[in-house]
């Protein structure tokens, strides 16, 4: 089946001044993936390893000191006859995922919707960016109408590689009228700064549902409630503002809007932040189902249990590298994590070992020429140093099958464990040193 995102050494740098001196941030290098219609890819490492940075990078989300490289080839739609949304009470609208037919671009329409949307300047707000973040400045669920169908072409078309659109090369008018919401939906990491502060949820949901599936007026109050339910979002909250909003609800808003609008392609940022389990286990299941109707998932995440339950493959990420890419059955289950780090971030679980993983990351602007996690690594050798592994046959390293001392035998399925906790991202543990393996 050929792939929905084909993404080719993708590589993201940071430029950052201070006083004198001038530093480059290697956010992601060299990154490369497939993901087919129906696919979901979890990307999986340490807070900082350039998970958010890469998902931003494909949406064109990055602040202007970060420079991108390689190729993010998104293959074109369905024909027209196939291209249907799905509105948020599931019926399917004959338009596709409500793309303008007519001439001409359309006025830009705010919103706090952030189905993907936004603009250039609208910047992720966690640890991963690499570079610190600015307001989160929006601009709508595609920036305005848009112009006629067909990609448009001239300086704006951004390069289209065999049919389909690199969106690495993108134009922002073709990102923000196309691309953002239609074709590739976002569930953003840090929903309050991505949901426009002065307005209702209910008004967002319902200028996102118009804007991207083109329902009528009439059934507009029917829909919202629809795609309220979806997110587990409760109808009763649909009046307040985001500051209203405790962090999990807001998860659930942005989640709302990010599935309105039925694109085949959906960027997830850590999706069951702020979850309790149960709200996990129903988001979990509504991904499954979104990539279930042949969409893809890219979901980023920390908890490894959600991953276990929805992922297909498994990319692991360290130092701003994917050091492992594998089937999801064989991570969880046997044969196991090929790569030290990957088994080491396996182990730091509660559900495992729970042994912190030795040392601490590499800083980004100081990459060493060898293996970022050989100073980490009980199975290193002086080769390891000197020379970087490069990504073959799924595992970047020189050792794979080196065996390391491993703390755990049993490997459960993650999901099976009752007191797993929904963000392990977020300890509240009175030993700092299990903090740092759930950080992991």
């Amino acid at each position: 089946m050929s792939p929905l995102l084909s993404v080719r050494d993708l590589s993201v740098r940071f430029t950052v001044h201070r006083s004198r001196s001038r530093r480059r941030v290697a956010a992601v290098t060299g990154a490369s993936f497939d993901l087919a219609p129906g696919e979901c890819l979890a990307l999986v490492g340490e807070s900082g390893c350039g998970k958010s940075v890469l998902a931003s990078a494909l949406l064109g989300l990055l602040p202007a000191n970060a420079t991108t490289t390689g190729n993010a080839l998104l293959a074109p739609a369905p024909p027209a006859g196939d291209e249907r949304a799905l509105t948020a009470d599931g019926t399917a609208l004959e338009n596709g995922r409500g793309l303008p037919t007519g001439p001409g671009d359309g006025p830009n329409l705010p919103t706090g919707a952030d189905a993907g949307a936004g603009s250039g300047s609208s910047l992720p707000t966690d640890a991963d960016t690499g570079a610190g973040s600015g307001p989160g400045l929006l601009t709508g669920v595609g920036a305005g109408a848009g112009s006629g169908p067909g990609l448009p072409t001239g300086a704006d078309a951004g390069a289209g590689l065999e049919g389909g659109l690199d969106l690495l090369s993108a134009g922002e008018r073709v990102l923000a009228s196309r691309v953002r919401g239609r074709l590739v939906g976002l569930i953003p990491q840090s929903p309050a700064g991505h949901l426009t502060p002065v307005r209702t949820i209910r008004s967002q949901l319902a200028e996102t549902i118009r804007e991207l599936t083109g329902v009528s007026k009439a059934d507009l109050g029917g829909a919202v409630l629809a795609a309220a339910e979806r997110a587990a979002f409760p109808a009763d909250h649909l009046d307040l503002h985001p500051h209203e909003l405790s962090g999990g609800l807001a998860q659930r808003a942005a989640t709302a809007l990010a599935l309105v609008g039925g694109a085949p392609l959906l960027l997830a940022d850590e999706p069951t932040t702020g979850l309790d389990r149960d709200l996990v286990d129903r988001t979990v299941a509504e991904l499954r189902g979104h990539v279930g109707t042949g969409r893809t998932l890219l979901m980023i995440t920390h908890d490894l249990a959600a991953a276990e339950q929805i992922a297909d493959r498994v990319a692991v990420m360290y130092a701003g590298r994917i050091v492992e890419l594998t089937d999801a059955a064989s991570f969880f289950g046997s044969p196991g994590p090929r790569h030290p780090y990957a088994r080491r971030l396996l182990d730091a679980l509660p559900t495992r070992a729970f042994a912190p993983i030795p040392g601490m990351p590499p800083e980004l602007d100081a990459l060493p020429s060898g293996c970022a996690f050989a100073p980490r690594c009980a199975a290193a050798t002086p080769v390891c140093t000197t020379d970087l592994p490069l990504l073959e046959n799924g595992v970047a390293c020189h050792h794979p099958h080196t065996p390391i001392p491993h703390p755990g035998t049993d490997i459960p399925r993650l999901s099976d464990h009752p007191e797993f906790p929904a963000d392990p991202a977020e300890p509240a543990s009175e030993h700092p040193e299990k903090n740092d393996a759930l950080h992991s």
